[in-house]
């Protein structure tokens, strides 16, 4: 047995009231068979604590470890009960004076996130404040003072999508999240208070969702949901992530599939004396994404348009060389002209069935592959990162850009 232990068992006579010699043969008989400190408090219901509180009374100022008896661990809420007792969480009381004759007391400490404080010119009150402070806490009545922060959901979900979930993916990610939220996500929730939110409440969204095969919107409102949640958690406006309770089964995405050089044809010759001839060709030949035609123009031998997983709002251009593959459907072009995407899907669709207009992209870089241009030279034209130091270090030059390009013909 410690030294510490040894003091924390004489602590615990001290405070035995005189006269009660049965209670201190308990006490000194389960040190001797070497009961550990927790379980003599759990035989003798002792606030061994009371010797502690006295000296922070006496003291002149300054702050103190404050132990809770098992009687007060007992009345605390079911959540931070087991934290208490089993985690080690400790509160720490600040003695201050209050005029000249009285002392405030103030206990402090913060839990899985939430900073907890109370105060009071009497410690009992303060300590009983306390608990019912964590009740609040617990319930989700209580917020941190003077923060702002939303407690319902759609109130809180703005909140989130503008502090800091805008930030972190690129314009078009943002323009789907929202379009998910707003007609399928906000109709359902509301802007109930978060704490009333249950894992039922949840499982009924993404359940509808499935029924509609709608597999896709279920994952990304999965992922979405999970996101404001643990915000809310984090800033302490929701006890409890639903989510975690919540049955989901992974969506498997789908990868894109290249087209043959056959259905290359079969897609241009569709399209002849057509704007969407133009369109294709630009898609098969530059690996733009989608939602990057609208951007795009010419100038000196490329094709520029901006990179739409740049985050932060940042704006960045990517270039392409007009290749051999491209230039005959370029012949006398100097502006490039889209018309709406989903117009552009809709003739894609009809012309191959079993491909999706993204495929436009992977046949690109599969062209690249095959045609044996640099790896560094493609993740230049698609738009990816050269990863690591290369990113801050490498500055392709124009010309041996378009020298890669002059492989791409097939």
């Amino acid at each position: 047995m410690t030294n510490q232990e040894l003091n924390d068992i004489i602590k615990t006579l001290r405070a035995i009231p005189d006269g009660n010699d049965g209670m201190a043969r308990a006490v000194l008989k389960a040190a001797a068979d070497s009961i550990t400190l927790t379980k003599i408090k759990e035989l003798t219901d002792v606030k061994a604590e009371a010797e502690s509180n006295e000296i922070i009374k006496e003291s002149d100022g300054g702050s103190e470890m404050l132990v809770f008896s098992r009687k007060e661990i007992d009345s605390m809420p079911r959540t931070f009960r087991k934290q208490f007792r089993c985690k080690g969480i400790t509160a720490h009381v600040h003695k201050r004076r209050s005029g000249k004759r009285n002392w405030n007391y103030e206990i402090r400490c913060q839990v899985n996130h939430r900073k907890i404080n109370v105060s009071s010119n009497n410690l009992e009150e303060a300590k009983q404040k306390f608990i019912r402070r964590l009740e609040e806490v617990e319930s989700g009545v209580a917020n941190p003072k003077n923060n702002g922060i939303p407690s319902t959901f759609d109130k809180f979900s703005n909140y989130y999508f503008e502090k800091f979930y805008k930030r972190n993916v690129g314009e078009s990610t943002f323009r789907v999240a929202m379009s998910n939220y707003k007609n399928h996500v906000l109709p359902h929730f509301g802007d109930m208070p978060l704490k009333q939110i249950a894992a039922d409440k949840c499982q009924e969204l993404l359940d509808r969702l499935i029924e509609e095969d709608k597999t896709r919107t279920e994952e990304n409102v999965f992922t979405m949901l999970n996101m404001i949640f643990k915000a809310a958690e984090k800033h302490g406006v929701m006890a409890h992530n639903p989510i975690d309770m919540v049955f989901h089964t992974k969506h498997k995405r789908e990868h894109g599939k290249a087209l043959t050089k056959d259905e290359e044809r079969l897609l241009l010759e569709k399209t002849a004396g057509t704007p969407y001839q133009k369109m294709f060709a630009i898609g098969l030949y530059t690996g733009l994404r989608p939602n990057e035609y609208k951007t795009a123009y010419i100038e000196n031998g490329f094709i520029v348009a901006n990179n739409s997983k740049r985050k932060n709002g940042k704006v960045e251009l990517k270039k392409i060389p007009i290749t051999p593959m491209l230039k005959p459907y370029l012949e006398g072009t100097t502006e490039l002209y889209f018309t709406r995407l989903e117009q552009i899907r809709h003739k894609f669709n009809g012309i191959l069935p079993n491909h999706k207009l993204y495929d436009l992209r992977t046949t690109f870089y599969t062209r690249c592959q095959e045609c044996g241009v640099a790896e560094v030279a493609t993740k230049t034209f698609v738009g990816h990162a050269l990863g690591g130091m290369a990113d801050t270090y490498t500055d392709l030059s124009d010309d041996f850009l378009k020298a890669e390009g002059m492989k791409l013909s097939y």
